[in-house]
């Protein structure tokens, strides 16, 4: 990596590794895209330092998403899933304290917003939303139910794989990313035009967990490992715009 550009310590990110802001096929993308050259600042102590977290900061239940929004004696609907990973940096290294929130969707595809459009019924015991701090090893871990996948008004008949969005904040700001996490041998992955505007698709494979049942709790729930890379040529990719140093 010593052909990488450094910033204040951190590689820079590969702009050739990420979507391009502008994809005709995501429709949204056409007036989101910026409109001029982008400008580049060096970072301060504001980006290179904190946010700090505590542990002490999290409820009991913040990461367990089945139970985190149910009324007592009552889960969430649906497949019940774990997912686990680390959370390394650009050399490999664990980042611990790392606060990782996550949402998504219910088992029906619907996400609990007053402006969802999707017909799918909610599910009274599911918030959609948890989060968790990773380990001295840079490790995390979750309980949720299986999103669903939905359609949206993208194209005639696009549909949005299934998926769980990802926000980190690592040792300081210059590591923020905002992310999704895609499953192993979901067809639509490859057919969504989100998806489509990444243009490697080993960095595509990147955000797919694969199943991993060393890991799956018999009679309860599988599980799904999703490593993360926060810098580096192997970082995991930004959701769907050039963000970050």
């Amino acid at each position: 990596m010593a052909d990488t550009p450094r910033l204040a310590g951190y590689i820079a990110r590969d702009a050739g590794q990420h979507p391009a802001a502008l994809h005709p096929a995501y429709k949204t993308s056409v007036k989101r895209s910026p409109q001029a050259a982008l400008l580049s600042f060096p970072s301060g102590p504001g980006e290179e330092t904190g946010p700090v977290f505590g542990h002490d900061m999290l409820g009991p239940l913040d990461h367990d998403l089945i139970h985190n929004f149910a009324a007592d004696g009552r889960s969430a609907i649906g497949p019940r899933i774990v997912v686990q990973g680390r959370v390394i940096d650009q050399s490999g290294r664990p980042v611990p304290g790392a606060l990782l929130e996550v949402w998504q969707a219910n088992a029906g595809g619907r996400y609990r917003h007053k402006k969802e459009g999707y017909l799918a019924p909610l599910d009274p015991d599911f918030g959609g939303c948890g989060r968790v701090i990773t380990d001295a090893e840079g490790r995390y871990e979750f309980r949720t139910v299986q999103p669903g996948p939905y359609p949206w008004p993208n194209g005639v008949n696009d549909w949005r794989p299934a998926h769980i969005h990802f926000s980190v904040f690592g040792a300081g700001f210059a590591q923020r990313l905002i992310t999704q996490m895609y499953f192993e041998g979901d067809p639509l992955i490859w057919r969504c035009p989100i998806v489509g505007a990444i243009a490697d698709p080993e960095a595509v494979r990147r955000l797919i967990a694969p199943l991993d049942m060393d890991r799956s709790l018999p009679m309860d729930a599988r599980a799904y490992s999703f490593d993360i890379v926060l810098r580096g040529r192997r970082q995991t990719l930004f959701e769907n715009r050039m963000e970050g140093l």
